[in-house]
């Protein structure tokens, strides 16, 4: 049974889903859920994160079961959003963990609202500029025909992503709730936000040096759909920054759950 008990709350209109770790403790962390999984993606660190801070971890606007609105399927759109979550919160200057989606996200908001947070967590998302993203999240990305994917179940989507995930075994809590995330034309909705990225990315290149707020970037040494090079590249341009290559695929939080929480607990002691 998972230690992740998910709720619900309205933020700015929207029916966000949330899990919060019990008791209390004075460092806080906002934990963004990667795509196309949900909060639940934490269910092999949570109790190890947990130790270290009071923890949030939550489901974005229109990923994992917390409610879509178009307007925020961008990364700085949802970057603004970041901040209204941590408000709701009443996270003061909590660490952000923004794996995969949640990273080009959370450096705008670090960019945009300087001193917000203590540190922000990123890595196994796409920032590089130009693109370089392995399949299928390419595909997601580029293909002008999104009429093959409409035609896809959910399932066959959630299952295609989730059956990369080398040497760990799902708990069926967690498949389940990933497979329920996804239902009906759930992904297609969500693809405008990854699909923004050839605009976006460029505006994201340039902020990046301005970006005072401490942050590490982990990534999968063997992730096939995000290389290491956009890790490689935001550590080459952010200006207090620490990288972290672990022995992993994408689902570096899964795949290496222990590596993962350390790196993070680590860097979280240090800041």
């Amino acid at each position: 049974m998972s230690e992740i008990k998910p709720r619900f709350r309205t933020i700015d209109g929207l029916s966000i889903r949330y899990a919060e770790s019990e008791g209390t403790h004075e460092r806080q962390a906002l934990l963004l859920s990667p795509w196309p999984e949900s909060l639940f993606s934490y269910d092999a660190t949570w109790s190890k994160l947990a130790e270290h801070a009071h923890l949030i971890a939550v489901d974005l606007p229109g990923f994992g079961q917390s409610e879509l609105r178009e307007d925020l399927l961008t990364p700085s759109a949802m970057g603004e959003f970041i901040v209204k979550i941590a408000d709701a919160f009443g996270l003061e200057q909590p660490h952000i963990v923004g794996p995969d989606i949640g990273t080009a996200a959370s450096l705008f908001a670090a960019a945009r609202h300087p001193g917000r947070f203590a540190s922000v967590v990123v890595g196994t998302g796409g920032t590089a500029v130009p693109l370089q993203l392995g399949s299928p999240l390419k595909e997601w990305v580029l293909d002008e025909d999104l009429a093959p994917y409409r035609a896809l179940g959910p399932k066959v989507v959630v299952s295609i992503a989730i059956g990369t995930i080398e040497g760990y075994e799902l708990p069926d809590e967690v498949r389940e709730d990933y497979l329920a995330s996804y239902t009906g034309q759930r992904f297609v909705e969500q693809l405008p936000y990854v699909r923004a990225y050839p605009a976006e990315l460029p505006i994201l290149r340039d902020l990046l040096p301005t970006i005072q707020t401490p942050v590490q970037i982990l990534a999968g040494r063997n992730d096939a759909v995000v290389p290491p090079e956009n890790a490689e590249y935001l550590h080459e341009r952010l200006p207090v920054s620490k990288l972290d290559i672990i022995e992993s695929g994408h689902f570096a939080w899964e795949e290496a759950p222990d590596a993962y929480a350390d790196v993070i607990t680590n860097w979280w002691q240090a800041n």
